[in-house]
């Protein structure tokens, strides 16, 4: 039987994208109190038409809430959730002492420290709780989330991340660490993506039907969750940004320059990352990653 919503923390998600808004339909069924706050007006009254609660700004909704889930995409839109803008109140004008913000988005480990330290000014506790597996996982809670901060903290919250997670990896105290986790995955989420688009588009090249190329591949030693994920809709021609190409790309800038910080050699995390940045440059910054078939087969692909 479900809990009844008192016996659940006020969660607040900032950012209703693809994942932010599987999150915050997740924890409503399973009758959460959840108040979302989005820059998009028509994200905002989506929510509403579900029943969620919608904040005015970031710090009204730390003000209305016990937890709060930023799941914006990257380090600069959590600036202005943290600081706000001229018109909008920053969640540090709201927040209470003692609150709990994870911070999901995928940033970098010093980016992770830099937003921990502005928020312990304010008594404010940090996790740092990148999260991934697309939204049809955090729509039913069976995605995975990397936990670093306090541990007291985090035992806290052991029920809500229960319900937000199926696959839940506490990297320990130091803040930063699962930052650094979720870039290790992200880089190789990347090459692999990147390597299904090659193969694909090789496929198809030889002319082979594309869909005989991806059952094989699905029964094959070449498979990956990736591939089967992202190919399955490509060759249907299906691009709609359920994963927005930008993304992905961002995070193998992010994985490929932390890896120069620690001597890491990345020459085919190098090599996808030049290949998701033409995607961009072609002009497909506005589809899920899956386009990065696309620049493979266009005849402007260098």
């Amino acid at each position: 039987m479900a809990n009844s919503p008192k016996s659940h923390p006020r969660v607040g998600i900032i950012g209703i994208g693809a994942m932010g808004w599987a999150m915050a339909r997740n924890l409503f069924s399973r009758q959460y109190q959840v108040t979302v706050r989005d820059i998009r007006p028509d994200a905002q009254s989506q929510a509403a038409g579900w029943g969620m609660r919608v904040a005015e700004s970031p710090a009204s909704l730390a003000g209305a809430v016990d937890i709060v889930a930023i799941v914006v995409v990257n380090a600069a839109q959590i600036a202005e959730v943290l600081l706000g803008t001229p018109d909008c109140l920053g969640l540090l004008e709201g927040g209470k002492p003692e609150q709990i913000v994870l911070l999901c988005s995928t940033i970098s480990p010093d980016s992770t420290i830099s937003f921990a330290k502005q928020l312990a000014v304010r008594g404010i506790i940090a996790i740092d709780a990148p999260i991934s597996g697309g939204p049809a996982r955090a729509l039913t809670g069976d995605m995975s989330m990397m936990l670093a901060g306090p541990q007291a903290a985090l035992e806290s919250l052991d029920g809500l991340l229960a319900d937000f997670a199926k696959h839940r990896f506490h990297l320990g105290a130091t803040v930063g660490d699962a930052s650094k986790a979720k870039l290790v995955n992200n880089l190789l989420a990347g090459i692999n993506l990147a390597a299904s688009a090659e193969a694909m588009a090789f496929g198809m090249q030889l002319g082979l039907a594309p869909q005989t190329i991806f059952d094989i591949v699905s029964a094959s030693s070449g498979n990956s969750w990736i591939f089967q994920d992202r190919m399955a809709r490509a060759i249907q021609d299906d691009f709609a940004p359920r994963a927005a190409a930008p993304v992905l790309t961002k995070d193998l800038g992010l994985a490929t320059a932390l890896a120069k910080t620690v001597n890491a050699k990345t020459p085919l995390g190098d090599a996808a990352y030049a290949r998701f940045s033409e995607t961009i440059d072609q002009g497909w910054a506005d589809l899920d990653d899956a386009a990065i078939l696309k620049t493979y087969l266009s005849k402007n692909q260098t």
